[in-house]
């Protein structure tokens, strides 16, 4: 599948295997002074290990691009389907819920 962009004719593949894509549901971001590293995971309840499923490196300039592309079509999104419940989870830990049994008291 071929997708051109713009009028600049840049012309984009995607091949089967990569428009079927990779489900995450946890994303460590790391960076240096020169790129930012996303790592994509899934992350599956009671299983102890998880693997890298996909490694993105950006560069700084890159990475901010992204950042507005993503609010860009955030708000669109909310706006033809409603605002997104949640958001508001700990940037600093494991998704609720994940990583085996809940405790009790």
């Amino acid at each position: 599948m071929e997708q051109q962009v713009n009028d600049n004719q840049l012309n984009i593949e995607l091949s089967e295997e990569i428009a079927e894509g990779i489900y995450a549901n946890l994303a460590i971001i790391t960076h240096s002074s020169s790129e930012f590293v996303l790592d994509f995971i899934r992350i599956m309840p009671g299983t102890p290990k998880s693997k890298v499923k996909s490694r993105i490196i950006l560069t700084p300039d890159h990475a901010k691009r992204l950042l507005y592309a993503l609010e860009d079509n955030l708000n669109k999104f909310e706006i033809a389907n409603g605002k997104i419940s949640g958001g508001n989870e700990p940037s600093n830990g494991l998704p609720f819920n994940f990583g085996g049994p809940t405790a009790q008291a």
